[in-house]
């Protein structure tokens, strides 16, 4: 008896090495997987003050799983199932091309929600791109991650006008996308990105003058006025097995000499957003990540009803959830979050506007869109 039993560890080991060697050497050899930062560029890491032992850190003590095991988790995301998890169908959609969604008065703020976070935000005449994930499929194996609800977006990155900044808010999948990237890299005059994220840019073809790396508190202006600064968030980072906090993660801040747009990417709730709103509120709008949130991960994920606490933080005027809307990400169901939001936002008085996917929405311009088309 011991024999067979001794045999089948042995083959479950070897099976097991074999798989690890593979999928080794498909991150080697993927190019999604991006790019890794030098030995010089890590060192000058230090000095920011929030990378120790070649992690990046936050603000204040964050911990990925906050009760449970990781394979436990692993195992419930991939066999348990929610009621609701996806829309029966695909999602209403308006569709759009170049020229609906070009810019023409440049006193105007527009913002276009294509889905997940991926946003247009046109501004002092400058059309500003968050987290282009305008990809159907997401990931080096997209039939193991998440499959966007819709089977097309509302615009192709080979649509969109020429892009005067992509801002990045950290370097997972469904925010960093190699294919959008890819498409984009000839028609973008500026990539702003959190440390470390310009070694992915630059291992797919993205001219290193175009790439600029910002800490938090960082600040860069364009031409017209139009300045963007890279502020604190509470998440993580990584592409691969070996990579985790290898990169760091940002919220954004859009001004120009009248209007203050927020971007939160991703992140759990913290001090952080009302030193933002301190040292750069009030904004006319606040895009906050409201989506594929789990008792388990409450750290690095808001829940619906922190979001809204959130855009009060920072001072927003209004309130545009993302994060939701294009996949499934964890165990809600897929309305849940706006659903909740809204609820949120309407006990606490602070105005939320519900576009269509790819609906612009142009503030100052009359009522906002505030339909419930996810019910």
């Amino acid at each position: 008896m011991r024999k067979p039993l001794r045999f089948l560890g042995r083959l479950t080991v070897s099976l097991l090495l074999v798989l690890l060697v593979i999928g080794v050497a498909f991150a080697n050899l993927s190019p999604e997987f991006g790019g890794k930062p030098t030995k010089a560029e890590r060192a000058a890491y230090a000095k920011s003050g929030h990378y120790q032992d070649g992690e990046f850190q936050n603000l204040v003590p964050t911990t990925l799983m906050t009760g449970g095991s990781t394979v436990g988790s692993l195992w419930r995301f991939l066999f348990s199932k929610t009621p609701n998890d996806k829309p029966a169908g695909p999602l209403p959609m308006q569709p759009l091309d170049s020229v609906s969604i070009t810019q023409k008065t440049p006193e105007v703020l527009r913002v276009t929600w294509f889905g997940h976070s991926a946003s247009l935000v046109e501004i002092a005449g400058k059309n500003i791109l968050l987290d282009p994930m305008l990809s159907v499929k997401m990931g080096p194996i997209s039939w193991i991650t998440p499959q966007r609800y819709n089977p097309q977006v509302a615009i192709t990155a080979e649509q969109l006008p020429p892009i005067d900044a992509v801002l990045i808010s950290h370097d997972h999948y469904d925010h960093l996308d190699y294919q959008t990237i890819l498409r984009l890299k000839d028609k973008t005059t500026h990539f702003f990105v959190p440390l470390g994220v310009g070694a992915h840019l630059r291992a797919w073809g993205v001219a290193p003058e175009r790439i600029r790396e910002l800490d938090w508190n960082d600040s860069v202006q364009l031409p017209g006025g139009l300045s963007i600064t890279s502020t604190p968030a509470r998440h993580f980072s990584g592409r691969g097995l070996t990579n985790r906090n290898s990169t760091s993660w940002s919220s954004w801040v859009i001004k120009s000499a009248t209007k203050r747009v927020f971007y939160s990417g991703d992140g759990g709730y913290g001090p952080h957003f009302q030193t933002i709103g301190q040292q750069h509120g009030p904004f006319d709008l606040a895009l906050m990540e409201c989506g594929q949130y789990d008792a388990q991960w409450a750290q690095i994920h808001m829940l619906p009803e922190q979001s809204v606490q959130a855009a009060l933080d920072v001072q927003a005027r209004l309130l545009l959830p993302v994060h939701w809307g294009a996949f499934t990400e964890a165990h809600h169901a897929w309305n849940e979050p706006v659903q909740r939001a809204s609820a949120a936002a309407a006990r606490l008085n602070l105005p939320m506007t519900t576009p269509l996917l790819g609906q612009t929405i142009t503030l100052g311009a009359g009522p906002l869109p505030q339909t419930k088309w996810w019910q």
